[in-house]
């Protein structure tokens, strides 16, 4: 199994690139994990909604561009479908069963995803109604997707 995380921005804080690095060391024993960062568009705090759309639509783009035809994309969007830790791993689970070898985790950044990364999403997940920075969610999502292998696998860990 491949997982890619596509993400928006660069990631800049150790602590974050630490906890990154462990739940990829964690994954390897599940999956092939590869993490690309793609540039995120700077705009204007006072951008008016087309500039950011603009912005939004140049990210979207790049994203767009590393995603496979068979590949199977999770977008993270607040208004997606709230999972819980074993909701999540039955849906990584039934990939796996529906012969999908490519899964691909979308991250948008501070301005969200375009509407065309998310009419290429085939689910669009939501891991609360609360707002988290993007770049901490990048953590949150390898812990669960570590969390999902366990469970899956029925291995020590999710309690």
């Amino acid at each position: 199994m491949k997982i890619t995380i596509i993400a928006i921005g660069k990631l800049k804080e150790q602590y974050l690139k630490d906890a990154i690095a462990e739940y990829s060391k964690r994954l390897q024993k599940f999956a092939t994990l590869e993490i690309i960062e793609v540039p995120d568009e700077k705009t204007d705090i006072n951008a008016s909604k087309a500039d950011v759309e603009k912005a939004k639509d140049k990210e979207g783009a790049k994203m767009l561009s590393y995603i496979k035809d068979d590949a199977y994309v999770f977008a993270l969007e607040i208004k997606g479908k709230i999972f819980s830790s074993e909701e999540l791993s039955e849906q990584i689970g039934k990939r796996m069963l529906e012969g999908n070898s490519h899964l691909v985790f979308l991250i948008g950044g501070s301005l969200g995803l375009s509407s065309k990364v998310l009419a290429r999403a085939d689910l669009k997940i939501s891991f609360s109604n609360m707002t988290f920075p993007h770049m901490l969610m990048r953590v949150i999502l390898l812990e669960q997707v570590y969390r999902s292998y366990k469970i899956l696998n029925n291995e020590p860990y999710h309690k």
